[in-house]
């Protein structure tokens, strides 16, 4: 959503935008706002998932009152359970095969800046996971299981939110 947004040039991607060029991190209330901007397309009348967002409480709250300004209920969270190590060894994976294929490999696919990116998620997402469960929302998935079990999981929480709605 972020880099559509700067992409489409909307008022709150340039800010977006700006603040991405001066090497910053995005804060939450342009990270919001662009998420608020999104929701109110057409295209989400139906309903819509949220990948990676909310990360912080913060936002959490954000999206809370977002959702009820537009009487719209959260139905589900999903949470994508996987071993550290495990996550460690996919990102030198990811890195390996962009060499072997004489890709670019991307700046954060190395362990030291994954590892920081693990403790930053540690400190403000993780405690997503009790916020969302307290509100009977949370629904965890094995990570670490096939991709097809992985998807038929994630397929049947969806299925299951839809026939609760």
């Amino acid at each position: 959503m972020l880099r559509a947004a700067v992409q489409a040039g909307t008022e709150v991607g340039k800010r977006a935008k700006a603040v991405m060029d001066a090497g910053e991190l995005v804060s939450d209330a342009i990270v919001n706002a662009i998420v608020a901007e999104r929701i109110d397309q057409a295209d989400c009348a139906k309903g819509f998932i949220l990948d990676g967002y909310p990360r912080t409480l913060v936002q959490a709250d954000a999206v809370e009152s977002m959702l009820s300004e537009r009487g719209i209920g959260l139905d589900t969270v999903i949470e994508l359970v996987v071993d550290d190590k495990a996550l460690v060894g996919r990102i030198v994976k990811r890195a390996d095969d962009a060499k072997a294929a004489g890709q670019p490999v991307r700046k954060d696919d190395n362990p030291a800046v994954f590892e920081e990116r693990l403790r930053e998620y540690y400190k403000k997402t993780a405690p997503l996971t009790g916020y969302y469960y307290a509100k009977g929302k949370l629904k965890t998935v094995d990570g670490m299981a096939s991709i097809d079990a992985v998807t038929a999981e994630i397929e049947a929480v969806l299925a299951a939110a839809e026939k609760a709605r």
